[in-house]
């Protein structure tokens, strides 16, 4: 691997947890290095940090928080 690679997985903890528990990326990383983005969304998909999942978490808030203020009603 690259150094450019190897900094950007240890700069972010939760990708270097990611690559821990997901060794196979060690075998395609040194292979093509390049691929270090594709398994930066992979690892957000899992651990559901897209903004898709962030938006979705807010809403989920919305409603319980809606939920609540009819309870006390």
């Amino acid at each position: 691997m690259i150094n450019e690679t190897i900094l950007k997985i240890r700069e972010n903890p939760l990708l270097y947890q990611y690559l821990k528990y997901h060794s196979y990326w060690y075998k395609i990383l040194l292979r093509d290095n390049n691929r270090v983005n594709e398994m930066i969304s992979k690892m957000k998909e899992e651990y559901k940090i897209t903004t898709k999942d962030k938006i979705d978490m807010v809403g989920q808030k919305i409603n319980m928080i809606r939920s609540l203020l009819e309870v006390f009603r």
